[in-house]
């Protein structure tokens, strides 16, 4: 009896090529997403061997992209998303008008036709949710002001592609009328019209019933599955609000799941259980994204870079170089500072799910041509693969890390002996900081929250903005002339580089780190750490020492 599953068959290969081409990208100092879209195309239908059922890849990736948005919106507020939208807003609209006309210069160029350029530019200008989120997460500035922007950008741009797949198939319908020599009716004008304002309306229904409703009931929901102290319920909650509410977006409202999941995660960002929530679903959410970047990867004909690559060519530079510049001017004219001009623009310098989309109904409507969708495909992955060297570029045009206001800094003395160094101050690292500032100690602080440092700043403290693993960060933070260097943030691993480069930076320093695993523990000790805390431990041995006068120790028998 035969026991094959297409499902299974999906996720054990799928999953083990991933982990293979993923682990070979980072030997290679490449992103892991590399690997990923390779182990896509390995298995997808233009290359020999194992081919998995594209349908059954591209719905178990949307999981991964529910579940990710949903955990977007757990960091989130809808006053957070609000407070963009002077600037996502145009923006959006005019670099979408820019791509527009970009995309129909390159299809009149190649012979594919003005309307097939519409779709073609439509296609190129929609950033792909899932990586533009992966960049911000890697970096750790989602929760900062870019990462509100970046996402209020996404938003906008989710809305409307949705008002664009709306409107693709009443314009092909005038289009057909208008080669039949048929003029445009204005009964027809007015379901256009008609069209926008319904789509908008849901779009609004939606977020009214989701914001005001639900803001009301799942916070509820939650404390009550709480108290049945079943871990196990609680994140079968988690999971059946963010997959319902996603679900619910799409078939009752024809809106994307993306933007539906979002709007879970807002509303469960209201409850105090919203860091618990976002804990239970890290890992089903970081695996189901595996599985997008594979399923996108199946879709790529490596045939096209040899048949006819100069249209190929043409879409990677309207996606890294045309929308790029387009978009760093735009975000300097709205009067956003150099860096969050660079770093939305390169979590943006790609295109992804929605293009898939637009193309596939473009195609489907007769509006544009096989090899046009074939190009956006490969455009895209390509796009993907190249948009970590856009984020290296960017960074090295960025100014320096702010570790201080500019007229401060050079005025900065010498850093004095026995000086610490704070990597992360979050609710460790800002116990730490009080520690220090009460015993009048002299300290430094590595921080990625703009409002953190602008706060630490404020009070005096030499705060630089910026990750732990960023050289230029730890040498403005003085970790080259530190003695004391404490690592505070939560994962141990993403901590190991820290240490790593601590020690590359000052051989002398002592290094204190926390982890939270026993392998966490092993990890940081190979890579030199003096002192590793491990929470489990330190809160047995607390109880312990608390229970020693309940507890008789035993006597040592006399001899």
């Amino acid at each position: 009896m035969s026991h094959e599953s297409p499902l299974i068959a999906l996720l054990a290969i799928g999953f083990g090529l991933a982990f293979v081409f993923g682990a070979i990208a980072a030997r290679l100092k490449l992103s892991p997403l590399v690997g990923y879209l390779v182990a896509g195309v390995v298995i997808g239908p233009f290359t020999p061997g194992f081919t998995a059922d594209e349908q059954l890849a591209q719905d178990v990736a949307d999981v991964g992209v529910i579940l990710l948005m949903f955990g977007v919106g757990l960091h989130f507020s809808p006053r957070d998303l609000m407070s963009v939208r002077a600037v996502a807003v145009p923006i959006t609209l005019l670099t979408i008008a820019g791509t527009v006309l970009a995309g129909v210069g390159v299809a009149m160029l190649f012979g594919w036709g003005y309307e097939a350029g519409i779709v073609f530019g439509l296609s190129l200008s929609v950033a792909s949710t899932v990586v533009s989120l992966r960049n911000l997460q890697d970096r750790r500035v989602i929760q900062s002001e870019r990462g509100k922007l970046t996402v209020g950008w996404l938003v906008v741009e989710d809305i409307a592609m949705v008002l664009a797949m709306v409107l693709l198939p009443t314009w092909a319908q005038m289009r057909s009328q208008a080669v039949d020599g048929e003029m445009m009716t204005v009964l027809q004008m007015q379901d256009v019209g008609l069209a926008i304002v319904l789509t908008l309306g849901k779009v609004a229904v939606f977020a009214l019933i989701v914001l005001v409703g639900g803001k009301r009931i799942v916070p509820w929901v939650l404390h009550r599955v709480v108290h049945m102290g079943s871990r196990e319920l609680f994140r079968l909650c988690v999971l059946a609000i963010a997959l319902g509410v996603a679900y619910a977006a799409s078939a009752v409202f024809q809106i994307s799941v993306a933007l539906g999941a979002l709007f879970a995660g807002l509303i469960m960002a209201e409850s105090e259980l919203s860091q618990q929530a976002a804990n239970e679903t890290l890992p089903l959410r970081d695996a189901f994204a595996v599985l997008f970047f594979v399923s996108i990867g199946m879709l790529f004909d490596p045939v096209v870079l040899l048949e006819d690559p100069w249209p190929l060519l043409a879409t990677v530079g309207i996606i890294l170089v045309f929308r790029s510049l387009l978009s760093l001017g735009l975000l300097r004219l709205f009067g956003q500072s150099h860096e969050t001009a660079a770093t939305v623009t390169a979590a943006r310098a790609q295109v992804g799910e929605f293009s898939f989309i637009l193309a596939g109904v473009g195609l489907n409507l007769g509006l544009m041509p096989v090899d046009t969708r074939n190009v956006i495909l490969g455009g895209a992955i390509i796009s993907i693969v190249l948009n970590p060297l856009v984020i290296v570029l960017l960074d090295s045009r960025k100014k320096k890390p702010e570790a201080a206001k500019p007229a401060t800094q050079s005025e900065q003395a010498p850093v004095a002996p026995k000086r610490v160094v704070i990597v992360g101050y979050g609710r460790v690292g800002s116990l730490i900081g009080k520690a220090l500032q009460s015993a009048q100690a002299t300290y430094s602080v590595v921080e990625d929250r703009p409002d953190v440092v602008e706060t630490l700043l404020a009070q005096g403290v030499l705060a630089v903005l910026g990750n732990g693993i960023s050289r230029e960060a730890m040498q403005l933070a003085g970790v080259d002339k530190a003695d004391l260097i404490f690592v505070t943030v939560p994962n141990g691993f993403e901590a190991g580089g820290i240490v790593e480069l601590a020690r590359e930076l000052n051989p002398n320093v002592k290094v204190y780190a926390r982890a939270h695993s026993d392998d966490e523990v092993k990890h940081l000790k190979t890579l030199g750490a003096d002192l590793i805390v491990s929470g489990e431990q330190e809160i047995a041995d607390a109880m312990i020492e608390k229970a020693a006068s309940i507890i008789p120790r035993r006597m040592p028998r006399p001899v």
